[in-house]
């Protein structure tokens, strides 16, 4: 007789006991909350707030009006995730906003010498991707604070707008400009569908493809990211430069969409863009975000506003509160990274597995950067 015995084989029929999934399978409310979707329950608490505050809020022209004016805050947001992700920051897509609108109506002019539609939106992107290479090429390779060199060309671009303008707004513009933001596809403006676009096409960037993987890892731990391989220098700069080349974008529609090429358009477009990530679940740390949460942080940014119109609040209270919502989730998250050392303590403490944290989403990504290199 052996003395060895030999696990009862799991059987495929009916009697075949199932195997539970394990605490790290489970994805529970805090955990969807922590992937970057934490704008969401406050999406819903304001849009609910606003439908019994007020009836205009729920009409067709109200709904159409927001979607509109969300839209560039949400392509802005969506421009400056990339960045974030990066463990980053661009205090210059303000400017970039109002530099590509201005270059794109002074293209446009309505002139005998008025350039072609598809030039001006050409040149207007063009303007911007420079913006964004030159800074990604100062924080990439001379290594210098992104805040600094943003803060730079945040001033070079004003600058450069208003002795393009004269500081006179360009106007008027000709009909086939404005509509690129006026039109309308299936009933639905053209800004909202190329915010939903752009969200899924940076969306599907950042989650199915080497790039993406490595945007995280960088954001994690960049110099960990490169000892696995990773181009840091190259994905910073390209980061950078579509954040550049979204910015003109979200500004040739803010200025199609006005009809008129300001100078001072896009002034405080930044922080604008910035609370939407943070409101969105981005971590301003890095390596934590998603574009669908940039969009609901815009949204969330975008409801306070058009919920102020409606209500005929004061504008200057409605700066407080989005101030106030950044401190929020900020802090929280400050809050989070505390608890979770404390948590993985108590986890290596005490018996089995199942204590264990999931691991974070820069630090899978960073593992699944070095895997592919």
């Amino acid at each position: 007789m052996s003395d060895v015995t030999t696990a009862p084989r799991q059987g495929r029929g009916r009697g075949a006991a199932r195997r539970e999934p394990d605490d790290s399978e489970i994805l529970r409310l805090g955990q969807l909350f922590n992937k970057g979707f934490g704008g969401i329950g406050m999406l819903l608490v304001l849009g609910f707030a606003l439908s019994l505050s007020t009836d205009v809020f729920l009409t067709g022209t109200n709904m159409d009006n927001l979607g509109r004016q969300v839209s560039i805050y949400a392509i802005l947001a969506v421009a400056q995730l990339l960045v974030i992700l990066t463990a980053g920051i661009d205090l210059s897509v303000g400017s970039v906003v109002g530099l590509s609108g201005v270059v794109a109506a002074k293209a446009v002019f309505d002139t005998t010498g008025g350039a072609h539609v598809l030039w001006a939106v050409l040149l207007a992107l063009a303007v911007g991707a420079l913006a964004g290479m030159i800074n990604g090429v100062l924080v990439a390779v001379v290594r210098l604070p992104p805040f600094i060199v943003t803060l730079g060309m945040m001033g070079i671009a004003r600058g450069a707008t208003l002795l393009l303008t004269g500081g006179r707004t360009v106007q008027p513009l000709p009909d086939g400009f404005s509509e690129l933001a006026g039109g309308t596809v299936f009933g639905i403006a053209n800004l909202t569908w190329l915010m939903l676009i752009i969200t899924v096409i940076v969306g599907l960037f950042l989650r199915r493809t080497v790039w993406g993987r490595y945007v995280y890892a960088i954001g994690s731990n960049a110099e960990s990211a490169r000892l696995t391989g990773v181009p840091v220098r190259a994905v910073q700069i390209t980061a950078y430069t579509l954040c550049g080349t979204l910015a003109a974008l979200a500004g040739l529609l803010l200025a199609s969409r006005l009809g008129n090429g300001v100078p001072t358009a896009g002034t405080g477009y930044e922080l604008q863009a910035i609370a939407a990530c943070v409101i969105g679940g981005a971590s301003l740390f890095g390596a934590r975000g998603t574009a669908l949460g940039a969009l609901v942080g815009a949204l969330v940014v975008g409801l306070l506003d058009n919920g102020g119109t409606l209500l005929g609040i004061d504008p200057f209270w409605l700066q407080i509160l989005t101030g106030v919502l950044i401190l929020a989730a900020v802090a929280a998250e400050h809050l989070r990274n505390l608890r979770g050392p404390r948590s993985r303590d108590a986890g290596a403490s005490g018996t089995g597995d199942a204590a264990r944290e999931p691991a974070e989403d820069g630090d899978r990504e960073a593992a699944g950067a070095g895997r592919q290199t």
